[in-house]
């Protein structure tokens, strides 16, 4: 079994890392190629062992204005997520749900959506820019449905079964979830 990368928090965040953590690990076995993803709250940085400092803070750099680049060409804005929303009513509900509203918001920390059916207007968190888009097609079909029917019951899960991808999105949201609840283990800086 080979040994665990080694790993090293970044000591000069680069400026597109925003609050997220970034963690550098580095591998032997790596020899040329850098690559980096989201995990949680931080991005991971793959680079090979052999890299000077210099040349990590260099592709942390690149690989952290790669990564943004990727995720502002996938998240829509709000007009944008207001369209989504009007086509999967159609789809999913003959277009009865009709939303006043729609828009990301970065206020809602303990739960992915929102729906005030008073107001026809749903918030969605924007924890969830980024996820694959079936996960938010699943929050913004769940808010749909409160538009229909206000609570959680029988009538309501129902509606949701209309949707073939909710018990996989649920996992996924789940999973979230989980992982931000997890120990992190400390840096290891031997190989």
């Amino acid at each position: 079994m080979p040994a665990d990368p080694q790993r090293s928090p970044t000591s000069d965040p680069p400026r597109s890392a925003g609050t997220r953590a970034v963690e550098v690990r580095r591998s032997s076995r790596r020899n040329r190629t850098v690559s980096a993803y989201r995990e949680g709250d931080r991005t991971v940085v793959l680079i090979p062992a052999r890299m000077s400092e210099a040349e990590e803070r260099r592709w942390v750099s690149v690989m952290l204005d790669k990564l943004a680049a990727q995720e502002s060409k996938r998240m829509p804005g709000d007009t944008e997520l207001a369209e989504r929303a009007e086509r999967l009513s159609a789809q999913y509900f003959g277009g009865r749900a009709r939303p006043t509203s729609v828009r990301w918001v970065t206020n809602q920390n303990t739960r992915w959506g929102s729906c005030t059916p008073a107001e026809g207007s749903i918030r969605l968190s924007h924890r969830l820019q980024g996820m694959p888009e079936y996960v938010v097609d699943y929050v913004l079909v769940h808010e749909l449905a409160h538009l229909l029917v206000p609570g959680h019951g029988p009538r309501f899960w129902r509606l949701l079964e209309a949707y073939p991808r909710t018990e996989r999105a649920r996992g996924y949201l789940e999973g979230v979830v989980a992982a931000a609840r997890l120990p992190h283990r400390p840096a290891d800086h031997s190989e």
